[in-house]
């Protein structure tokens, strides 16, 4: 089966700590925990933990071997972006900051026009957009 707009699409990152991670990601953010395995391959607690929302077409991978690990190295333009189509509730980044979450400024001013940034605890930069997105529609120059 060729790649197309079907496939399902799978971020991975390297994780100091998979429960602060967690914390932010699915108690801050409010994504689910879809699976989690453990350094020996089993599922359970421990060395890989996947997050997203049930019926979206990606979900974040974080992965942490406690007998190899790796440190993360994110970049200010390692952005993740959820396009929530609404202004940010003011409540939701309060609950990624009490959740480990850091707001920041954005790197590039446009997505503080656009948005707000909070990095995560990894030091990863997470855009909550005001705007929304269409591929379909950027591809006719809308």
């Amino acid at each position: 089966m060729p790649a197309d707009a079907a496939a399902h699409i799978r971020i991975a990152r390297p994780s100091r700590d998979l429960w602060a991670a967690e914390e932010f990601w699915v108690s801050g953010l409010g994504l689910d925990v879809l699976f989690r395995r453990a350094a020996d391959g089993t599922p359970g607690d421990g060395s890989l933990l996947m997050v997203g929302w049930p019926d979206a077409a990606w979900h974040l991978e974080l992965v942490h071997d406690p007998a190899a690990p790796m440190e993360p190295r994110p970049t200010p333009e390692d952005l993740l972006v959820v396009y929530l189509g609404e202004p940010v509730p003011d409540a939701l980044v309060a609950r990624l900051e009490r959740h480990g979450g850091t707001r920041v400024p954005a790197h590039n001013p446009y997505w503080d026009t656009w948005g707000v940034t909070v990095r995560d605890p990894d030091g990863y930069p997470l855009v909550l957009s005001t705007r929304s997105w269409s591929n379909s529609r950027a591809l006719s120059g809308h």
